[in-house]
């Protein structure tokens, strides 16, 4: 990093004092990128007021137990808070300073092998510079964080309180500048190793593998934060989910357990909510070691949890949307909404999103899972017709460039591979959207939000028979997914000439505030003879959509529609009623006011 002004920090220099460490301390604290969960103020705050007291040689495990965590007297040290903590609070303290503490004087840290702090000059403050003293109030800080020796650990709880305020006069003195994705700030989960049953030592080597395995299966899924490996292994067998809640901050605790008896295999996994100590969800899983081995198994088995559980329609979504966190959720904000219009494809709903996502780029633009989402948003405002801005660029370039986007900041984002396929599908760049697809799949293979997506382009190129078979892997995961998944499976059953699949899929899409889902209830109601039905819909779409079937042509070559298959779908729409151009004529006739749309994109 290049030394500010071009002076080079003095070698004989004198350490920071204790007013240019609480000055430093208060700049870490308000920063929105150093975590005001769990008990990391608290930890940082005690370690430093008595490394400044003179005190840091009785900084250790059982006094920080006592102190910050209120820990009994009769403390052990099997219990693993304070190491679990303390390796939280190093990596969040890592985090600000490659993020909003670059050009920070002073550098706190936590050396590793024990609690006491370091408090060392940044090399990338010069002299003069760092000598200058914040525009902080440095004495106030310092009455406020000095409390704690008055009144043991309060500070604890008033600091939050404090910094919030605090954070209003700093943040005019302290610029913050994101070089990498910020952590989602949504919900947070924590794999509890699992155990085997009467520690036989076969269950238990299938439960470490099966730990493992989830550990790389659940981080996949980008709309929620998995604590790592070192969280994970240092949890004793049995964690409690109050545990959990208290001293990691983390709203969801995954935990079970494995059976070995002969050779039959039987896995046990359940979700908790760390507020309630409710089971939000349980599972068993029985096989057979004869038939599988054991790798098979312990991937197979973590693949079906972590799509249960993390997919953007599975069991965390839902307790979400149940019971919303009372704070603000920042860019995770946007999100659960995202999934929401999602699953109505609502003109209102879509404006509502596109605000939301727009907002939260511009204040987090390294955020590649809402630039994903906005790319999908903005290609709605072509495909679908939602309210058209004035942006002067077209919204089919404006959702690739936000695809690209997310794909450069996150190549391994399924939302982001997602996004890149959908935009490129609709550039009429074929080939490439499926590759990008087929890679994607390989890398998610249990993201059902992507699994449908995929299976849909498939079917609209013509491969009618695949995209049915990936759609319905998509319901199969995810029976509560969105009304689009059976929207599109009925469309590939109509091109199938499976009439009876086609009927049961399209009652079951329901997305009546979706103009598109009238089309497609319409061409196949008309197939199977059910023309009341047929024209009913008909004549609703054609009431939400009036501009629409002048275009048919033109909105089915757009979306990729093979020729004869846009033949056929062209008459069963004229047998509902609504009076659609065929292919040769609508070639004669030259439309003046461009292109409209049909379902699904």
């Amino acid at each position: 990093m290049q030394e500010r002004r071009g002076h080079a920090p003095s070698p004989t220099r004198a350490p920071p004092n204790a007013d240019d460490i609480r000055a430093q301390l208060a700049r870490i604290l308000s920063s929105e990128e150093f975590p005001q969960v769990g008990r990391s103020v608290s930890f940082l705050v005690y370690v430093t007021e008595e490394a400044l007291a003179g005190r840091s040689d009785r900084i250790k495990g059982y006094s920080i137990a006592i102190e910050v965590f209120k820990r009994p007297e009769g403390f052990t040290q099997d219990d693993p808070v304070v190491r679990i903590e303390a390796g939280r609070l190093r990596r969040a303290l890592e985090r600000y300073y490659l993020v909003a503490g670059q050009d920070d004087p002073v550098r706190i840290e936590i050396p590793k092998g024990g609690y006491a702090p370091s408090f060392t000059w940044r090399a990338s403050a010069d002299s003069a510079g760092s000598n200058e003293k914040p525009s902080v109030n440095a004495s106030g800080w310092r009455f406020f964080l000095s409390v704690r020796s008055i009144v043991p650990m309060a500070v604890g709880a008033a600091l939050a309180i404090g910094v919030v305020t605090m954070g209003l006069v700093l943040s005019a003195h302290i610029t913050v500048q994101p070089k990498s994705s910020p952590a989602i700030d949504g919900p947070t989960l924590v794999i509890a190793p699992f155990v085997s049953f009467r520690n036989d030592p076969q269950a238990a080597l299938y439960a470490t593998g099966l730990t493992e395995e989830l550990l790389t299966a659940l981080p996949r899924f980008k709309e929620i934060k998995v604590f790592g490996r070192e969280t994970s292994k240092s949890l004793p067998p049995e964690t409690e989910a109050a545990l959990v809640r208290d001293e990691l901050g983390a709203r969801f605790l995954l935990k079970g357990a494995v059976r070995v008896s002969g050779n039959a295999v039987r896995v046990t996994a359940r979700l908790l909510d760390t507020d309630t100590n409710e089971i939000l969800w349980s599972q068993t899983y029985d096989d057979k070691i004869q038939t599988r081995d054991m790798f098979a198994i312990q991937s197979d088995v973590a693949n079906k949890v972590a799509t249960a559980v993390a997919q953007p329609y599975g069991i965390i979504a839902r307790a979400i949307v149940a019971k919303p966190p009372p704070s603000d959720l920042g860019s995770y904000g946007c999100t659960l909404p995202f999934y929401a219009y999602r699953a109505e494809l609502s003109a209102i709903r879509h404006a509502e999103v596109r605000e939301c996502l727009e907002s939260a780029v511009a204040r987090f633009p390294t955020f590649a899972t809402a630039w994903a989402m906005l790319s999908i948003i903005y290609l709605d405002e072509d495909r679908f017709k939602f309210n058209p801005s004035n942006d002067a660029s077209s919204p089919l370039d404006r959702s690739l460039q936000a695809a690209r986007r997310a794909v450069q900041l996150d190549p391994g984002n399924a939302r982001a591979q997602q996004a890149l396929m959908t935009a490129l599908f609709f550039m009429q760049n074929v080939p490439e959207a499926l590759r990008v697809g087929e890679q994607a799949l390989l890398t998610t293979p249990n993201d059902t939000e992507l699994l449908g997506e995929f299976g849909t382009r498939v079917a609209m190129s013509g491969a009618w028979q695949r995209g049915a078979e990936l759609l319905d892997q998509a319901i199969a995961l995810n029976p509560g997914g969105g009304g689009y998944y059976h929207g599109t499976r009925a469309l590939a059953a109509y091109m199938l000439h499976d009439d009876k699949t086609a009927v049961i899929e399209i009652r079951q899409a329901d997305l009546q505030k979706f103009p598109l889902f009238h089309a497609v209830a319409a061409i196949i109601y008309a197939d199977a003879g059910m023309m009341e039905d047929a024209r009913r819909e008909a004549a609703r779409f054609n009431e939400m959509r009036p501009d629409f079937i002048r275009n048919i042509v033109a909105e089915l070559r757009s979306r990729n529609i093979q020729p004869d298959d846009r033949a056929r779908m062209i008459t069963d729409i004229r047998k509902a009623g609504l009076p659609a151009e065929d292919e040769v004529r609508s070639t004669m006739l030259a439309p003046t006011d461009g292109s409209v749309e049909v379902w699904p994109r």
